[in-house]
Protein backbone atom coordinates (compact mmCIF):
# COMPACT_ATOMS: atom_id res chain seq x y z
CA UNK A 1 0.00 0.00 0.00
CA UNK A 2 2.75 2.00 0.56
CA UNK A 3 1.85 5.52 -1.56
CA UNK A 4 -1.15 4.03 -2.73
CA UNK A 5 -4.50 6.48 -1.31
CA UNK A 6 -5.48 4.07 1.72
CA UNK A 7 -9.50 5.20 2.93
CA UNK A 8 -9.32 6.74 6.28
CA UNK A 9 -12.42 5.07 7.36
CA UNK A 10 -13.29 1.53 6.40
CA UNK A 11 -15.78 0.06 7.69
CA UNK A 12 -16.79 -3.87 7.74
CA UNK A 13 -20.32 -5.90 7.46
CA UNK A 14 -19.09 -9.14 9.62
CA UNK A 15 -21.23 -11.72 7.79
CA UNK A 16 -20.86 -15.54 6.90
CA UNK A 17 -20.21 -16.64 10.83
CA UNK A 18 -22.83 -19.36 11.04
CA UNK A 19 -23.21 -20.29 7.05
CA UNK A 20 -19.46 -20.98 7.40
CA UNK A 21 -19.71 -22.98 10.87
CA UNK A 22 -22.64 -25.22 9.50
CA UNK A 23 -20.92 -25.88 6.49
CA UNK A 24 -18.49 -27.43 8.08
CA UNK A 25 -20.84 -29.24 10.21
CA UNK A 26 -20.39 -27.58 13.80
CA UNK A 27 -23.27 -25.24 15.52
CA UNK A 28 -23.04 -21.40 14.41
CA UNK A 29 -21.80 -20.40 17.78
CA UNK A 30 -18.12 -21.77 16.64
CA UNK A 31 -18.58 -19.35 13.68
CA UNK A 32 -18.87 -16.60 15.62
CA UNK A 33 -16.20 -18.16 17.67
CA UNK A 34 -13.62 -17.80 15.02
CA UNK A 35 -14.30 -14.81 13.68
CA UNK A 36 -14.20 -13.03 16.72
CA UNK A 37 -10.11 -13.84 16.43
CA UNK A 38 -10.39 -12.31 12.82
CA UNK A 39 -11.56 -9.20 14.01
CA UNK A 40 -7.80 -9.22 16.02
CA UNK A 41 -5.99 -9.75 13.05
CA UNK A 42 -7.63 -7.28 11.18
CA UNK A 43 -7.42 -4.21 13.40
CA UNK A 44 -3.73 -5.06 13.09
CA UNK A 45 -3.29 -5.21 9.67
CA UNK A 46 -6.11 -1.94 9.14
CA UNK A 47 -3.30 0.06 11.70
CA UNK A 48 -0.50 -1.15 9.83
CA UNK A 49 -2.20 -0.12 6.76
CA UNK A 50 -2.76 3.61 7.87
CA UNK A 51 -6.36 3.42 8.27
CA UNK A 52 -7.30 5.96 10.20
CA UNK A 53 -10.96 5.07 11.36
CA UNK A 54 -11.94 1.49 11.07
CA UNK A 55 -15.86 0.10 12.46
CA UNK A 56 -17.10 -3.49 12.44
CA UNK A 57 -20.99 -4.50 12.15
CA UNK A 58 -20.80 -6.40 15.18
CA UNK A 59 -24.37 -7.06 16.21
CA UNK A 60 -27.39 -5.73 14.54
CA UNK A 61 -30.91 -4.94 16.63
CA UNK A 62 -32.17 -7.57 14.39
CA UNK A 63 -29.48 -9.86 15.06
CA UNK A 64 -31.00 -10.30 18.60
CA UNK A 65 -34.21 -11.72 17.15
CA UNK A 66 -32.13 -14.91 16.45
CA UNK A 67 -32.64 -18.01 18.41
CA UNK A 68 -31.93 -17.09 22.28
CA UNK A 69 -28.35 -19.19 23.08
CA UNK A 70 -26.99 -18.14 19.47
CA UNK A 71 -28.07 -14.43 20.95
CA UNK A 72 -26.38 -15.02 24.65
CA UNK A 73 -23.08 -16.52 22.75
CA UNK A 74 -22.82 -13.46 20.99
CA UNK A 75 -23.36 -11.57 24.07
CA UNK A 76 -20.44 -13.43 25.89
CA UNK A 77 -18.22 -13.36 22.33
CA UNK A 78 -18.57 -9.60 22.48
CA UNK A 79 -17.91 -9.74 26.22
CA UNK A 80 -14.73 -11.89 26.21
CA UNK A 81 -13.59 -10.21 23.12
CA UNK A 82 -13.74 -6.82 25.13
CA UNK A 83 -11.72 -8.47 28.13
CA UNK A 84 -8.78 -10.42 26.25
CA UNK A 85 -7.95 -8.06 23.74
CA UNK A 86 -7.65 -4.85 25.91
CA UNK A 87 -3.97 -4.89 26.77
CA UNK A 88 -3.31 -5.70 23.26
CA UNK A 89 -5.38 -2.83 21.91
CA UNK A 90 -4.33 -0.29 24.50
CA UNK A 91 -0.75 -1.30 23.18
CA UNK A 92 -1.39 -1.02 19.74
CA UNK A 93 -2.42 2.84 20.56
CA UNK A 94 -5.74 1.89 19.47
CA UNK A 95 -8.84 4.04 20.80
CA UNK A 96 -12.19 1.77 20.98
CA UNK A 97 -15.64 3.43 21.01
CA UNK A 98 -18.92 1.54 20.75
CA UNK A 99 -22.02 2.88 18.96
CA UNK A 100 -25.47 1.33 19.65
CA UNK A 101 -27.86 0.67 21.95
CA UNK A 102 -25.57 -0.61 24.50
CA UNK A 103 -28.10 0.33 27.72
CA UNK A 104 -29.90 -2.71 25.87
CA UNK A 105 -27.15 -5.15 26.44
CA UNK A 106 -26.99 -7.37 29.57
CA UNK A 107 -25.17 -5.49 32.70
CA UNK A 108 -21.78 -7.56 32.12
CA UNK A 109 -21.91 -7.20 28.73
CA UNK A 110 -22.29 -3.33 29.64
CA UNK A 111 -19.33 -3.41 32.04
CA UNK A 112 -16.77 -4.69 29.97
CA UNK A 113 -17.42 -2.57 27.27
CA UNK A 114 -17.15 0.36 29.13
CA UNK A 115 -14.03 -0.75 30.96
CA UNK A 116 -12.15 -1.18 27.24
CA UNK A 117 -13.51 2.20 26.06
CA UNK A 118 -11.59 4.13 28.85
CA UNK A 119 -8.72 1.89 28.98
CA UNK A 120 -7.86 3.27 25.10
CA UNK A 121 -9.61 6.23 25.45
CA UNK A 122 -5.83 8.13 25.04
CA UNK A 123 -5.10 5.66 22.09
CA UNK A 124 -3.48 8.32 19.69
CA UNK A 125 -3.79 5.50 16.50
CA UNK A 126 -6.51 4.09 14.38
CA UNK A 127 -10.12 4.78 16.17
CA UNK A 128 -11.80 1.37 16.25
CA UNK A 129 -15.35 1.76 16.36
CA UNK A 130 -17.69 -1.74 17.26
CA UNK A 131 -21.26 -1.31 16.07
CA UNK A 132 -23.16 -3.32 18.97
CA UNK A 133 -27.01 -3.43 18.99
CA UNK A 134 -27.05 -1.10 16.21
CA UNK A 135 -29.20 0.40 13.73
CA UNK A 136 -29.02 2.68 11.19
CA UNK A 137 -32.32 3.70 10.93
CA UNK A 138 -32.81 3.69 14.62
CA UNK A 139 -30.01 6.02 14.76
CA UNK A 140 -31.37 8.23 12.70
CA UNK A 141 -34.50 8.28 14.12
CA UNK A 142 -33.11 8.72 17.95
CA UNK A 143 -31.07 12.04 16.06
CA UNK A 144 -34.12 13.48 14.48
CA UNK A 145 -35.88 13.01 17.48
CA UNK A 146 -33.29 14.82 19.69
CA UNK A 147 -32.77 17.75 17.49
CA UNK A 148 -37.02 18.13 17.62
CA UNK A 149 -36.56 18.64 21.63
CA UNK A 150 -33.99 21.03 20.68
CA UNK A 151 -36.37 22.67 18.32
CA UNK A 152 -39.29 22.90 20.46
CA UNK A 153 -37.05 24.29 23.67
CA UNK A 154 -36.11 27.35 21.18
CA UNK A 155 -32.41 26.08 21.15
CA UNK A 156 -32.53 25.40 17.27
CA UNK A 157 -34.21 27.02 14.26
CA UNK A 158 -35.73 24.08 12.48
CA UNK A 159 -35.58 25.94 9.04
CA UNK A 160 -31.58 25.70 10.33
CA UNK A 161 -31.16 21.94 10.80
CA UNK A 162 -28.29 20.49 8.26
CA UNK A 163 -27.27 17.22 7.79
CA UNK A 164 -24.33 17.97 9.70
CA UNK A 165 -26.61 18.61 12.56
CA UNK A 166 -28.19 15.70 12.02
CA UNK A 167 -24.60 13.41 12.06
CA UNK A 168 -23.88 15.21 15.02
CA UNK A 169 -26.67 13.67 17.20
CA UNK A 170 -26.40 10.30 15.82
CA UNK A 171 -24.31 7.57 17.58
CA UNK A 172 -21.61 7.25 15.07
CA UNK A 173 -21.23 11.34 15.80
CA UNK A 174 -17.01 11.87 15.42
CA UNK A 175 -15.72 10.04 13.03
CA UNK A 176 -16.13 11.24 9.09
CA UNK A 177 -18.21 9.23 6.17
CA UNK A 178 -17.05 5.91 4.77
CA UNK A 179 -14.97 5.37 2.13
CA UNK A 180 -14.63 1.65 1.52
CA UNK A 181 -17.27 -0.79 2.81
CA UNK A 182 -16.62 -4.25 3.19
CA UNK A 183 -18.81 -6.76 3.31
CA UNK A 184 -18.01 -10.64 3.60
CA UNK A 185 -20.32 -13.60 3.08
CA UNK A 186 -21.47 -13.35 -0.48
CA UNK A 187 -24.55 -11.24 0.08
CA UNK A 188 -25.23 -7.93 -1.54
CA UNK A 189 -27.31 -5.60 0.87
CA UNK A 190 -26.20 -2.86 3.51
CA UNK A 191 -28.23 -4.81 6.25
CA UNK A 192 -29.54 -1.42 8.18
CA UNK A 193 -25.70 -0.47 8.23
CA UNK A 194 -24.65 3.32 8.57
CA UNK A 195 -26.68 4.24 5.47
CA UNK A 196 -26.12 8.11 5.60
CA UNK A 197 -22.71 7.86 6.99
CA UNK A 198 -21.97 5.34 3.43
CA UNK A 199 -24.22 7.43 0.85
CA UNK A 200 -20.37 7.58 -1.32
CA UNK A 201 -18.70 5.10 0.05
CA UNK A 202 -16.89 2.52 -2.15
CA UNK A 203 -18.55 -0.72 -1.94
CA UNK A 204 -16.56 -3.95 -1.94
CA UNK A 205 -18.28 -7.06 -1.46
CA UNK A 206 -16.57 -10.84 -1.54
CA UNK A 207 -17.35 -13.87 -1.17
CA UNK A 208 -14.91 -14.77 1.62
CA UNK A 209 -16.93 -15.29 4.87
CA UNK A 210 -15.76 -13.54 7.63
CA UNK A 211 -14.12 -16.81 9.53
CA UNK A 212 -11.62 -17.11 6.16
CA UNK A 213 -11.26 -12.99 6.33
CA UNK A 214 -7.73 -12.45 6.97
CA UNK A 215 -4.97 -9.43 6.48
CA UNK A 216 -4.90 -10.67 2.80
CA UNK A 217 -7.96 -10.09 2.11
CA UNK A 218 -8.80 -6.18 3.85
CA UNK A 219 -5.10 -5.67 1.88
CA UNK A 220 -7.01 -6.86 -1.74
CA UNK A 221 -9.74 -4.65 -0.55
CA UNK A 222 -7.67 -1.67 0.01
CA UNK A 223 -5.61 -2.25 -3.21
CA UNK A 224 -8.79 -2.16 -5.54
CA UNK A 225 -10.30 0.68 -3.70
CA UNK A 226 -7.35 2.68 -5.20
CA UNK A 227 -8.20 1.75 -8.65
CA UNK A 228 -11.85 3.72 -7.89
CA UNK A 229 -12.47 6.97 -9.21
CA UNK A 230 -14.53 8.85 -6.25
CA UNK A 231 -16.74 11.15 -7.81
CA UNK A 232 -18.75 12.92 -5.44
CA UNK A 233 -21.84 14.02 -8.12
CA UNK A 234 -18.62 15.27 -10.41
CA UNK A 235 -18.08 14.19 -13.98
CA UNK A 236 -14.62 12.08 -14.20
CA UNK A 237 -13.25 15.49 -16.46
CA UNK A 238 -13.31 17.78 -13.03
CA UNK A 239 -12.34 15.01 -10.96
CA UNK A 240 -9.05 14.48 -12.57
CA UNK A 241 -8.83 18.48 -13.11
CA UNK A 242 -9.25 18.61 -9.76
CA UNK A 243 -6.58 16.62 -8.71
CA UNK A 244 -3.89 18.12 -11.14
CA UNK A 245 -4.59 21.75 -9.64
CA UNK A 246 -3.65 20.17 -6.12
CA UNK A 247 -0.56 18.47 -8.07
CA UNK A 248 0.56 21.66 -8.99
CA UNK A 249 -0.30 23.29 -6.00
CA UNK A 250 1.75 20.40 -4.31
CA UNK A 251 4.84 20.94 -6.31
Amino acid sequence: MTNLPVPGHVAIILDGNGRWATARGLARVAGHEVGAERVREVVRAAGRAGVKYLTVYALSMDNRKRPADEVAALYRLLERFAETEREELVGQGVRVEVVGDVESLPLSCQQAITELCEATMRGEGMLFRLAVAYSAREDVVRAVQALARRAVSGQIDPGAITVEHLRGAMWTAGAPDIDLLIRTGGEHRLSDFMLLEASYAELYFTDVAWPDFTAEHLLAALTDYTRRERRFGLTSAQVQATALFHQSLAR
